[in-house]
Protein backbone atom coordinates (compact mmCIF):
# COMPACT_ATOMS: atom_id res chain seq x y z
CA UNK A 1 0.00 0.00 0.00
CA UNK A 2 0.97 3.34 -1.31
CA UNK A 3 2.17 5.96 1.77
CA UNK A 4 -0.65 8.79 2.21
CA UNK A 5 0.65 12.37 0.30
CA UNK A 6 1.71 15.21 2.66
CA UNK A 7 -0.55 18.37 2.74
CA UNK A 8 2.36 19.73 0.26
CA UNK A 9 2.66 16.82 -2.09
CA UNK A 10 -0.95 16.98 -2.63
CA UNK A 11 -1.37 20.07 -4.62
CA UNK A 12 1.59 19.02 -6.58
CA UNK A 13 0.32 16.25 -7.53
CA UNK A 14 -3.05 18.00 -8.98
CA UNK A 15 -0.91 20.21 -10.77
CA UNK A 16 1.17 17.29 -12.12
CA UNK A 17 -2.02 15.18 -13.37
CA UNK A 18 -3.44 18.38 -14.82
CA UNK A 19 -0.49 19.11 -16.92
CA UNK A 20 -0.60 15.20 -18.03
CA UNK A 21 -3.93 15.80 -19.05
CA UNK A 22 -3.15 18.64 -20.99
CA UNK A 23 -0.43 17.04 -22.49
CA UNK A 24 -2.49 14.04 -23.65
CA UNK A 25 -5.26 16.23 -25.50
CA UNK A 26 -2.46 17.95 -27.20
CA UNK A 27 -0.94 15.21 -28.37
CA UNK A 28 -4.50 13.74 -29.46
CA UNK A 29 -5.54 17.34 -31.48
CA UNK A 30 -2.36 16.87 -33.09
CA UNK A 31 -3.27 13.21 -34.17
CA UNK A 32 -6.45 14.65 -34.81
CA UNK A 33 -5.21 17.20 -37.57
CA UNK A 34 -2.32 14.34 -38.83
CA UNK A 35 -5.25 12.23 -39.59
CA UNK A 36 -7.19 14.79 -41.44
CA UNK A 37 -4.27 15.02 -43.45
CA UNK A 38 -3.10 11.39 -43.56
CA UNK A 39 -6.80 10.26 -44.96
CA UNK A 40 -7.52 12.94 -47.47
CA UNK A 41 -3.98 13.01 -48.87
CA UNK A 42 -2.99 17.04 -48.11
CA UNK A 43 -0.06 18.24 -47.89
CA UNK A 44 2.14 15.16 -46.52
CA UNK A 45 3.93 12.79 -48.94
CA UNK A 46 3.41 9.31 -46.72
CA UNK A 47 -0.66 9.35 -46.98
CA UNK A 48 -2.61 6.69 -46.87
CA UNK A 49 -2.88 6.66 -50.91
CA UNK A 50 0.98 7.53 -51.60
CA UNK A 51 3.15 5.41 -53.81
CA UNK A 52 4.04 1.78 -52.70
CA UNK A 53 7.12 1.10 -51.61
CA UNK A 54 7.46 -2.65 -50.92
CA UNK A 55 5.47 -5.72 -52.25
CA UNK A 56 2.19 -5.98 -52.00
CA UNK A 57 1.87 -9.19 -49.46
CA UNK A 58 4.46 -7.12 -47.37
CA UNK A 59 2.29 -3.94 -47.41
CA UNK A 60 -0.96 -6.02 -46.72
CA UNK A 61 0.47 -7.96 -43.70
CA UNK A 62 1.74 -4.65 -42.35
CA UNK A 63 -1.25 -2.35 -42.59
CA UNK A 64 -3.11 -5.77 -41.36
CA UNK A 65 -1.21 -5.69 -38.04
CA UNK A 66 -1.18 -1.88 -37.42
CA UNK A 67 -4.91 -1.86 -37.30
CA UNK A 68 -5.28 -4.73 -35.13
CA UNK A 69 -2.89 -3.22 -33.00
CA UNK A 70 -5.40 -0.13 -32.66
CA UNK A 71 -7.96 -1.93 -32.62
CA UNK A 72 -6.60 -4.44 -29.45
CA UNK A 73 -5.66 -0.99 -27.52
CA UNK A 74 -8.74 0.73 -28.21
CA UNK A 75 -11.18 -2.04 -26.94
CA UNK A 76 -8.87 -4.03 -24.54
CA UNK A 77 -8.26 -0.05 -22.24
CA UNK A 78 -12.32 1.03 -22.84
CA UNK A 79 -13.24 -2.16 -21.17
CA UNK A 80 -14.45 -1.56 -17.29
CA UNK A 81 -12.63 -4.86 -16.13
CA UNK A 82 -9.34 -3.06 -17.66
CA UNK A 83 -10.25 0.19 -16.15
CA UNK A 84 -10.81 -0.90 -12.41
CA UNK A 85 -7.58 -3.23 -12.83
CA UNK A 86 -5.39 0.30 -14.30
CA UNK A 87 -6.30 2.72 -11.86
CA UNK A 88 -4.36 0.59 -9.38
CA UNK A 89 -0.81 2.09 -10.83
CA UNK A 90 -2.59 4.85 -12.55
CA UNK A 91 -4.68 7.91 -10.67
CA UNK A 92 -8.09 7.98 -11.73
CA UNK A 93 -8.70 11.33 -12.61
CA UNK A 94 -5.93 10.61 -14.92
CA UNK A 95 -7.33 7.37 -16.41
CA UNK A 96 -9.05 9.09 -19.18
CA UNK A 97 -5.68 11.15 -20.11
CA UNK A 98 -3.96 7.70 -20.42
CA UNK A 99 -6.35 5.93 -22.58
CA UNK A 100 -6.76 9.17 -24.98
CA UNK A 101 -2.69 9.25 -24.88
CA UNK A 102 -2.22 5.41 -26.04
CA UNK A 103 -4.84 5.63 -28.57
CA UNK A 104 -3.20 8.55 -29.71
CA UNK A 105 0.17 6.81 -29.76
CA UNK A 106 -1.32 3.76 -31.99
CA UNK A 107 -2.25 6.04 -34.72
CA UNK A 108 0.72 7.82 -34.41
CA UNK A 109 2.72 4.10 -34.98
CA UNK A 110 0.12 3.35 -37.75
CA UNK A 111 0.51 6.42 -39.71
CA UNK A 112 4.31 6.45 -39.37
CA UNK A 113 4.43 2.83 -40.44
CA UNK A 114 1.47 2.33 -42.96
CA UNK A 115 2.63 0.77 -45.98
CA UNK A 116 0.51 1.93 -49.64
CA UNK A 117 -0.55 -0.98 -51.61
CA UNK A 118 -1.36 0.86 -55.06
CA UNK A 119 -3.78 -0.20 -57.22
CA UNK A 120 -6.82 2.12 -57.51
CA UNK A 121 -10.30 0.83 -56.89
CA UNK A 122 -12.12 3.83 -58.01
CA UNK A 123 -10.84 7.54 -59.39
CA UNK A 124 -13.66 10.60 -59.68
CA UNK A 125 -11.83 13.07 -61.67
CA UNK A 126 -15.35 15.24 -62.36
CA UNK A 127 -15.18 18.27 -60.50
CA UNK A 128 -18.76 17.43 -58.99
CA UNK A 129 -17.98 14.60 -58.04
CA UNK A 130 -14.80 15.34 -56.12
CA UNK A 131 -16.59 18.52 -54.75
CA UNK A 132 -19.35 16.17 -52.95
CA UNK A 133 -16.73 14.07 -51.78
CA UNK A 134 -14.62 16.07 -50.32
CA UNK A 135 -17.84 18.07 -49.21
CA UNK A 136 -18.43 14.24 -47.46
CA UNK A 137 -14.59 13.89 -46.07
CA UNK A 138 -15.33 17.33 -44.73
CA UNK A 139 -18.48 17.00 -43.29
CA UNK A 140 -17.36 13.61 -41.54
CA UNK A 141 -14.91 15.62 -39.55
CA UNK A 142 -17.37 18.05 -38.53
CA UNK A 143 -19.88 15.70 -37.65
CA UNK A 144 -17.56 14.30 -35.38
CA UNK A 145 -16.25 17.42 -33.48
CA UNK A 146 -20.13 18.52 -33.35
CA UNK A 147 -20.98 14.66 -31.69
CA UNK A 148 -18.14 14.85 -28.76
CA UNK A 149 -19.08 18.26 -27.80
CA UNK A 150 -22.57 17.77 -27.70
CA UNK A 151 -22.06 14.66 -25.21
CA UNK A 152 -18.71 16.70 -23.42
CA UNK A 153 -15.92 16.88 -25.50
CA UNK A 154 -13.72 17.79 -22.66
CA UNK A 155 -14.35 14.84 -20.56
CA UNK A 156 -14.36 12.54 -23.33
CA UNK A 157 -10.70 13.12 -23.77
CA UNK A 158 -9.91 13.61 -19.87
CA UNK A 159 -9.81 17.25 -19.42
CA UNK A 160 -12.48 17.70 -17.17
CA UNK A 161 -11.35 14.89 -14.72
CA UNK A 162 -7.87 16.74 -14.80
CA UNK A 163 -9.73 20.11 -14.24
CA UNK A 164 -11.74 19.16 -11.31
CA UNK A 165 -8.87 17.20 -9.79
CA UNK A 166 -7.28 20.00 -9.94
CA UNK A 167 -9.30 22.34 -8.04
CA UNK A 168 -10.48 19.33 -5.74
CA UNK A 169 -13.82 18.82 -7.08
CA UNK A 170 -15.41 15.22 -7.16
CA UNK A 171 -15.72 13.97 -10.45
CA UNK A 172 -19.49 13.34 -11.50
CA UNK A 173 -20.36 11.23 -14.35
CA UNK A 174 -21.89 12.41 -17.37
CA UNK A 175 -26.21 11.71 -16.98
CA UNK A 176 -27.58 9.81 -20.16
CA UNK A 177 -28.67 12.89 -22.48
CA UNK A 178 -29.58 12.50 -26.00
CA UNK A 179 -28.87 15.98 -27.64
CA UNK A 180 -29.31 17.00 -30.98
CA UNK A 181 -28.00 14.47 -33.21
CA UNK A 182 -27.93 12.09 -31.03
CA UNK A 183 -31.77 11.89 -31.24
CA UNK A 184 -31.68 10.98 -35.25
CA UNK A 185 -28.61 8.20 -34.37
CA UNK A 186 -27.36 6.46 -31.43
CA UNK A 187 -23.47 6.92 -32.75
CA UNK A 188 -23.36 10.54 -34.71
CA UNK A 189 -19.45 9.74 -33.65
CA UNK A 190 -18.99 7.28 -35.24
CA UNK A 191 -21.28 8.22 -38.45
CA UNK A 192 -18.74 11.24 -38.93
CA UNK A 193 -15.71 8.27 -38.98
CA UNK A 194 -17.40 6.72 -41.66
CA UNK A 195 -17.68 9.44 -43.24
CA UNK A 196 -14.12 10.53 -43.17
CA UNK A 197 -13.34 6.68 -43.72
CA UNK A 198 -15.23 6.40 -47.45
CA UNK A 199 -15.84 9.56 -48.60
CA UNK A 200 -12.53 10.09 -50.96
CA UNK A 201 -12.32 10.41 -54.80
CA UNK A 202 -9.14 8.07 -55.31
CA UNK A 203 -9.78 4.98 -53.07
CA UNK A 204 -6.43 2.50 -53.69
CA UNK A 205 -6.68 -0.97 -52.21
CA UNK A 206 -4.37 0.50 -49.22
CA UNK A 207 -7.19 3.24 -48.60
CA UNK A 208 -10.01 0.22 -49.01
CA UNK A 209 -8.04 -2.10 -46.40
CA UNK A 210 -8.42 0.76 -44.24
CA UNK A 211 -11.96 1.68 -44.57
CA UNK A 212 -13.03 -1.96 -44.53
CA UNK A 213 -11.20 -2.85 -41.81
CA UNK A 214 -12.27 -0.07 -39.62
CA UNK A 215 -16.01 -0.06 -40.78
CA UNK A 216 -16.02 -3.61 -39.25
CA UNK A 217 -14.17 -2.51 -36.09
CA UNK A 218 -16.85 0.21 -35.86
CA UNK A 219 -19.52 -1.98 -36.27
CA UNK A 220 -18.02 -4.77 -33.60
CA UNK A 221 -17.40 -1.99 -31.05
CA UNK A 222 -20.76 -0.95 -31.47
CA UNK A 223 -22.08 -4.10 -29.69
CA UNK A 224 -19.41 -4.05 -26.94
CA UNK A 225 -20.28 -0.26 -26.30
CA UNK A 226 -23.97 -0.84 -25.64
CA UNK A 227 -23.43 -3.70 -23.62
CA UNK A 228 -21.89 -0.98 -20.99
CA UNK A 229 -24.30 1.21 -21.53
CA UNK A 230 -27.30 -0.39 -20.95
CA UNK A 231 -25.03 -1.48 -17.72
CA UNK A 232 -25.27 1.80 -16.69
CA UNK A 233 -27.55 3.79 -18.12
CA UNK A 234 -31.08 1.41 -17.58
CA UNK A 235 -32.79 4.10 -20.07
CA UNK A 236 -30.48 3.25 -22.82
CA UNK A 237 -32.40 0.12 -23.52
CA UNK A 238 -35.63 1.85 -24.43
CA UNK A 239 -33.70 4.67 -26.66
CA UNK A 240 -31.65 1.95 -28.48
CA UNK A 241 -34.97 0.78 -29.64
CA UNK A 242 -36.58 4.07 -30.54
CA UNK A 243 -33.06 5.09 -32.06
CA UNK A 244 -31.42 4.13 -35.19
CA UNK A 245 -27.52 3.06 -34.87
CA UNK A 246 -26.04 4.86 -37.89
CA UNK A 247 -28.37 5.69 -40.65
CA UNK A 248 -31.38 8.25 -39.99
CA UNK A 249 -34.73 7.46 -39.68
CA UNK A 250 -34.46 3.50 -40.65
CA UNK A 251 -35.62 2.44 -36.83
CA UNK A 252 -39.34 4.38 -37.28
CA UNK A 253 -39.75 3.08 -40.77
CA UNK A 254 -39.13 -0.64 -39.61
CA UNK A 255 -41.20 -0.35 -37.01
CA UNK A 256 -43.97 1.27 -39.50
CA UNK A 257 -43.95 -1.89 -41.33
CA UNK A 258 -43.68 -4.15 -38.69
CA UNK A 259 -46.82 -2.90 -37.56
CA UNK A 260 -48.70 -3.05 -40.74
CA UNK A 261 -47.15 -6.66 -40.64
CA UNK A 262 -48.78 -7.64 -37.26
CA UNK A 263 -51.97 -5.47 -38.55
CA UNK A 264 -52.49 -7.55 -41.50
CA UNK A 265 -51.80 -10.48 -39.67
Amino acid sequence: MLPASTPLERPMKRTLVLLYGVTCYAVFFATFLYAIAFLGNFLIGNSIDAAPSISVGKAIAIDIALLAAFALQHSIMARPAFKRWWTRFVPAPAERSTYVLFSSLALILLFWLWQPIGAVIWQVDHPVGKAVLYAGYASGWVLLLIATFLINHFDLFGLRQSWLYFVGRPYTEIPFRTPGLYKVVRHPLYVGWLLAFWCTPTMTAAHLLFAVMTTAYILIAIQFEEHDLTHTFPEYASYRQRVPALIPFTRKRGAQRLARGVRQA
